[in-house]
């Protein structure tokens, strides 16, 4: 039986139509993303007085006794929070699909909750967490010998504290997402699976993590450029200790301080760029390791 294609004029329209749609997005990012980093990369390479200086502001920023330091600390924290989204988001979301199916609807309203709340006002509520002095929680964190907010946020405590924090108030949408990839699965592929007598983790394994693998993929490249771009959490943190943890703790810290208290912007730019570079590059690597774009 012969299918019936649309007429031309119709499928043009449509065309015209998406066109439409898609054109507010791009107005956007040419405004708020293209432009704005040609602009970064133009200052990187360039002085106060437009001059070309090639690699001399990279150069600069890269000799800064606190560069190394900056872009240290942010490789660990980053490292430690990809770990655990791909174990407990996707562990939690399979489990949010098998076992615990019937109270899911509760659990997931429950793990997108934190989401709700600012990345201020979470930073500020966990820093009252942390506090032995005022925190609900403090026999426990005194049962651990920290007797106060000094002996918890110690720097070598810093990547893990900020992975707890950003796993409590992103991951939440992450499992929300995962769950809904897993409910793409044909359930008549995982009952013919349990037929054959596969258990809950062969059927994990060999069903649905290698369907789940674009979305972990698309999951690590968004996790790992809001990773990277870390400040709300460390200047909170270093405020509230009164200076005991650096200000330039993280790149965009740094930045920060090249830009607003020195003035120097194309220096700043130039530690924004380098972000940037490890951003494009690690998403490309993931993209094609992951298969994001390649068609089943």
């Amino acid at each position: 039986m012969a299918v019936a294609t649309p007429p031309l004029r119709s499928r043009e329209r449509r065309g015209k139509a998406g066109y439409f749609f898609v054109s507010g997005y791009v107005v956007l990012l040419v405004a708020f993303g293209i432009l704005p980093t040609l602009y970064a990369i133009w200052l990187s390479l360039s002085n106060s007085r437009h001059q070309l200086v090639g690699l001399g502001n990279f150069t600069r920023t890269f000799t800064d006794y606190r560069f190394a330091a900056a872009f240290t600390h942010i490789v660990v924290y980053v490292a430690i929070w990809l770990l655990t989204l791909m174990v407990l988001v996707v562990g939690l979301a399979l489990m949010l699909h098998g076992r615990m199916r019937r109270t899911s609807a509760a659990l997931r309203f429950v793990f997108y909750l934190p989401g709700a709340l600012a990345g201020v006002a979470s930073v500020v509520l966990w820093l009252i967490l942390l506090d032995p002095a005022n925190s609900p929680i403090g026999f426990l964190l005194r049962a651990f010998g920290w007797d106060s907010l000094a002996t918890v946020i110690l720097p070598s405590h810093l990547p893990v504290l900020f992975t707890i924090i950003a796993f409590w108030t992103g991951a939440g949408g992450w499992i929300i997402i995962m769950y809904g990839a897993l409910n793409n699965i044909p359930s008549e592929l995982i009952e013919a699976a349990r037929m054959d007598g596969a258990s809950a983790w062969q059927i994990a394994r060999n069903i649905q993590l290698p369907m789940l693998r674009k979305w972990i993929a698309y999951m690590l490249i968004l996790a790992f450029a809001t990773g990277t771009q870390l400040f709300v959490e460390p200047q909170l943190v270093s405020t509230a200790s009164f200076g005991m943890i650096p200000d330039g703790w993280a790149p965009n810290q740094l930045s920060y301080l090249y830009a607003f208290q020195a003035g120097d912007f194309h220096g700043a730019a130039a530690l924004s760029v380098d972000l940037l570079f490890i951003g494009v590059a690690s998403a490309t690597v993931i993209v094609f390791r992951g298969g994001l774009f390649r068609r089943d």
